[in-house]
């Protein structure tokens, strides 16, 4: 079914404005899945935050100019799904890659994060980007850690103290 010129002005407003406001996008092969694999792979990425649309590469090319993601043009050929990363960096990579185990038909050809496009080899990176939670929990336990040391350090001495003490009048009882 073709396209009304309003529709797809409308389709590249949509794409363009969530490419606008996205951290990181993901181009992937779709040929050979059934309509069955596609919508479990929507509702898994729809679960994830990432929004998942297959646009015509002239479409898309339009939709993408003027963001972050333009480095994509080049890489659009072919029956093509952007998956595109609003919260989490990782989101998309992650989607993808896991559904890809799963399904050899689902083929990365392009990332793009940064402004910056990557080949599909660069996916696996990308999704062992640690999410929000994640960072946050790593960064805690890196500023935790040195006053985690401190007040072992200090709590050391008098509790060495107190089993040598211990220690002695156990030697002494037992004498």
């Amino acid at each position: 079914m073709a396209l009304r010129l309003a529709d797809k002005q409308a389709l590249v407003a949509e794409v363009n404005e969530i490419a606008a406001s996205s951290e990181s996008a993901v181009a992937a092969e779709y040929r050979g899945l059934s309509v069955q694999q596609m919508t479990a792979f929507r509702a898994s990425a729809r679960s994830e935050g990432v929004y998942v649309r297959v646009v015509k590469n002239t479409l898309a090319r339009r939709a993408v100019e003027g963001t972050d993601f333009e480095c994509l043009a080049e890489a659009l050929k072919g029956p093509l799904l952007l998956a595109f990363s609003r919260d989490d960096p990782g989101a998309a990579a992650r989607v993808i890659k896991e559904f890809a185990k799963d399904n050899e038909d689902l083929a990365t050809r392009a990332v793009a994060i940064g402004g910056m496009l990557y080949g599909a080899e660069d996916l696996n990176r990308l999704a062992s980007l640690p999410n929000l939670d994640q960072a946050r929990a790593m960064l805690l336990g890196c500023l935790q850690a040195p006053y985690g040391k401190l007040v072992r350090s200090l709590a050391e001495p008098p509790a060495m103290l107190a089993r040598v003490l211990g220690g002695r009048g156990d030697a002494e009882s037992a004498a």
